[in-house]
């Protein structure tokens, strides 16, 4: 069996005078789509940052591939990883191209293998890049930024995808809609993602395993179906607002 993809080993993430993370204890396994969720200032987005290295433990261990991200070439685990954020973290003075293509540029790939993944990866997320390819952000509509930005991510084929709160500045439909058109993508392509949401709804659809965080704790770890069982009160706090919403999709 292989081994997981990212590990959380006793991990503590403390400013001073305030603890962040308190003592996470993790794994995400190659292949799933674990879904962080929470309130603001849980914490979530911090557990992102200690895996692509932007943040590092203040004890403990965060290991991807096995290997202790303090061993990694910050520059290099980076490259290795796909790190999406909402309206898609975009270059506005870069065109579309410039955008999807900016890792396999700093990756050294030449100018005709490049530019046939930007054309692929646009192709893959629902965008024409005879039209798209050359129009810049301030062009697009929310939802087709938000595509960018996750043709970007996967430009180089990073083994691990990182999401914070992607589809969270959409509207409802649009929303709905890149949600399940990512879930579909995430597992045809066999990606390991990890993304961070306040939306229970959204971690239903999207995520294979819930992880529930608060306070900077690790409160809950389940599959959609047991996490809906849950009894535990700030699981059944979540799910009733699905309740007041009309229900899960």
């Amino acid at each position: 069996m292989e081994s997981p993809l990212v590990q959380f080993h006793n991990v503590t993430y403390s400013l001073p005078n305030t603890t962040i993370i308190s003592d996470l204890n993790l794994t995400v396994e190659r292949g799933e789509t674990l879904v962080l969720l929470g309130e603001s200032g849980c914490g979530k987005t911090t557990t992102l940052k200690l895996i692509n290295r932007l943040l590092t433990p203040s004890s403990g261990q965060v290991q991807v591939e096995r290997k202790s991200t303090t061993a990694w070439d910050p520059i290099e685990l980076r490259r290795r990883i796909g790190y999406v954020i909402q309206e898609g973290g975009l270059f506005p003075h870069f065109t579309i191209a410039r955008n999807v293509g900016l890792v396999p540029a700093l990756l050294g790939w030449d100018t005709a293998r490049a530019n046939e993944r930007v054309r692929e990866m646009l192709n893959l997320v629902g965008l024409d890049p005879d039209r798209f390819a050359e129009r810049y952000p301030r062009e697009l509509s929310g939802g087709q930024r938000q595509r960018v930005g996750v043709a970007r991510a996967l430009a180089a084929d990073p083994p691990l995808l990182l999401l914070d709160e992607p589809f969270g500045a959409l509207d409802p439909l649009t929303r709905a809609s890149l949600q399940r058109e990512f879930a579909e993508l995430a597992v045809r392509l066999g990606k390991t993602a990890v993304l961070v949401t306040h939306d229970v709804r959204e971690a239903m659809i999207l995520g294979q395993r819930i992880g529930l965080m608060h306070k900077g704790q690790l409160l809950l770890l389940e599959s959609p179906e047991r996490f809906r069982a849950s009894d535990h009160p700030q699981a059944r706090a979540y799910l009733e607002t699905l309740n007041v919403n009309g229900g899960a999709s």
